[in-house]
């Protein structure tokens, strides 16, 4: 299937690695011209073909910024904003629940997960509205389901809501917005031991490998195991193209089943 998305271009972010580094593999192969913001720059995002690899710290409004300017100087316009810059801070992480979680971390989660979009997004908009481009933005199943940490699913439900907000306000100018929430993905955050699902395995006493066999049955996922992040990409990829385009305002769930309300 053609997704006629050659020549087109498109600013990622979080893109060095997991779903965001599959979502700019995705779109490059398409004949995307892509922009991939992230912290650090890992050697997979640097090795790929038509990709522009761009340095920066989304939790600071500088950081939004500098990355906006620089795509900018590599691509001219925007057609597509992918943000999936996001996750769970590591005091959030080992918190034992919503009362030992403190400002700094509360604060911490919303920049991550939510300002930082908020910053990018208002930095590209003019070049979308010009293009008419589409906005997706890259939330979790934890903002629709009280999975913990609470700062996480807060703060992904405020970027749903966003989304929505945006698609409201313009859709009629010719800009879609969307969301896309992944429930558990095979990411390093699920297969490192020091990631998410290696913390929670620890607490239980239990073998990382073991947890995470056991993960699908205990989250309700019907297919029976973890979404893997080529999957969720290529969902992303067909909303972000023109084949997708009278999609506005809605919330894709890539979660294997996991919710089960209509």
């Amino acid at each position: 299937m053609d997704l006629q998305l050659t020549g087109k271009t498109a600013l990622v972010t979080g893109a060095s690695r997991g779903i965001g580094l599959e979502i700019t593999r995705a779109l490059a192969a398409e004949g995307v011209r892509v922009a991939a913001g992230a912290r650090t720059v890992t050697p997979e995002l640097a090795a790929l073909p038509g990709v522009t690899a761009i340095t920066a710290d989304l939790a600071t409004p500088a950081g939004a910024a500098a990355l906006v300017d620089q795509a900018a100087a590599a691509l001219g316009e925007f057609d597509v904003l992918v943000n999936n810059v996001g996750g769970v801070v590591p005091a959030s992480m080992r918190a034992a629940g919503f009362l030992d979680i403190d400002d700094e971390s509360w604060q911490r989660t919303f920049e991550l997960n939510l300002f930082g979009t908020v910053r990018v997004t208002r930095g590209a908009l003019p070049s979308l509205l010009r293009r008419r481009g589409v906005i997706i933005n890259i939330s979790s199943i934890g903002a629709r389901a009280a999975f913990p940490p609470v700062d996480y699913g807060t703060a992904k439900a405020a970027l749903t809501n966003l989304s929505k907000a945006l698609a409201e306000e313009f859709g009629g100018r010719g800009v879609r917005a969307l969301t896309v929430s992944p429930g558990p993905t095979r990411t390093r955050n699920w297969s490192d031991p020091g990631g998410y699902a290696g913390d929670l395995a620890r607490a239980e006493g239990a073998d990382l490998d073991r947890f995470l066999a056991e993960v699908p049955a205990r989250m309700g996922i019907t297919t029976g195991r973890l979404t893997e992040p080529a999957e969720t990409a290529a969902l992303v990829t067909f909303l972000a193209s023109p084949l997708a385009g009278n999609l506005n305002g809605a919330d894709y769930l890539a979660d294997g089943g996991v919710l089960k309300t209509v």
